[in-house]
C-alpha cells in the first residue's frame, strides 16, 4: 500500500470509497433513504473538481492504494474558520479494510503534509454518535476542543464536535 497524491483521473475511485464508507459508517446515523440515494457517479465530477483545485501543500487529497486499486482518501485544507488552522475535511477508506492500519497510514501521510505546509494546529469534524471514528482520532491524538455544531444531512439533526491536534 502506497500513499500520493490524488489526481483528476482518481475522481471514480475516490468517488466509491465515499459512497461506500458513507454508506457502511453512517448506517444508523444518517437516515438511509439519503445513504441509499447516494452513487458515485453522481460525486464523480464534484471529486474530480475538488482534485484539480488543490494548492499544494496548503490544500489536498491524498489517496491510498494497493497494487489494485484506491482503497483510502484524505482531504485537507486551510479551516473556514480560522485560515492558519489546517482542517482534515475527509478521511474515508473502504470498509472491507477497516481495522487494517491503512486509516492509520494515511492519516499519517496527512499529518506530514500538514506539517510541510507549516501548519501548527489541525482540526476535523466528527458526528458525535460515530462512535468508531470518535475512537479513531482519539487514538491518533487528536481531542474534543468544545466546538460543536448541527448538521441536518439527510434531513435528520446530526450534532458534529470539532476535534484538534497539534502538529510538528
Amino acid at each position: 500500500m502506497q500513499t500520493r497524491r490524488a489526481r483528476p483521473d482518481d475522481a471514480s475511485m475516490v468517488a466509491d470509497v465515499y459512497v461506500r464508507s458513507w454508506q457502511s459508517a453512517f448506517a444508523g446515523l444518517v437516515p438511509q433513504h439519503y445513504l441509499d440515494a447516494m452513487e458515485p457517479t453522481r460525486e464523480e465530477s464534484s471529486w474530480k473538481k475538488r482534485i484539480a483545485e488543490t494548492r499544494w501543500p496548503m490544500s489536498g487529497v491524498l489517496v491510498a492504494e494497493t497494487e489494485a486499486e484506491i482503497v483510502g482518501f484524505a482531504g485537507f485544507g486551510p479551516s473556514q474558520e480560522v485560515p492558519a488552522v489546517a482542517e482534515i475535511g475527509t478521511l474515508y477508506a473502504m470498509p472491507e479494510v477497516w481495522g487494517t492500519g491503512i486509516g492509520k497510514h494515511l492519516m499519517l501521510a496527512t499529518l506530514t503534509a500538514l506539517g510541510k505546509a507549516d501548519y501548527a494546529q489541525a482540526t476535523l469534524w466528527v458526528l458525535e454518535d460515530n462512535r468508531r471514528a470518535r475512537r479513531f482520532y482519539e487514538a491518533a491524538g487528536w481531542r474534543a476542543d468544545g466546538a460543536a455544531v448541527e448538521d441536518t444531512t439527510g434531513g435528520a439533526s446530526l450534532n458534529k464536535l470539532r476535534y484538534r491536534r497539534a502538529l510538528g
